[in-house]
């Protein structure tokens, strides 16, 4: 059984920084491309970024490009996205997925960035 266990978030002022992290299981999470989304109130889920299985290659959103790093350690079936200068408008529930085949959705966790 896949689970994505979230975790990492809370309340942060606009310029800080945040480590989420992601357990995952019940998959081969070494041989999966992974991926971070997130949703704000009243609005739709949306990628942020995504990294190939082996680490090589990332891709981002525009709004977070050079601010967010995604990152895995295979050894602790664990995703990683590092969130820095965060503004106002990064203020989400985020969650991870593998980027194809999605699983069911994580509780995930929640990113309040406000002074």
């Amino acid at each position: 059984q896949v689970q994505l266990v979230e975790s990492g978030g809370g309340l942060v002022q606009p310029g800080g920084s945040l480590r989420l992290s992601c357990a995952a299981s019940g998959f081969s999470f070494s041989r999966t491309d992974m991926g971070w989304y997130r949703q704000a109130p009243g609005k739709e889920r949306e990628f942020v970024s995504t990294i190939t299985s082996t680490g090589t290659f990332t891709n981002y959103a525009e709004s977070v490009k050079g601010r967010f790093t995604i990152s895995r350690d295979i050894t602790q079936s664990t995703l990683f996205l590092q969130v820095s200068s965060l503004k106002v408008e990064d203020t989400a529930t985020y969650y991870c997925n593998r980027r194809f085949g999605r699983a069911a959705w994580g509780q995930g966790t929640q990113v309040t960035v406000s002074s």
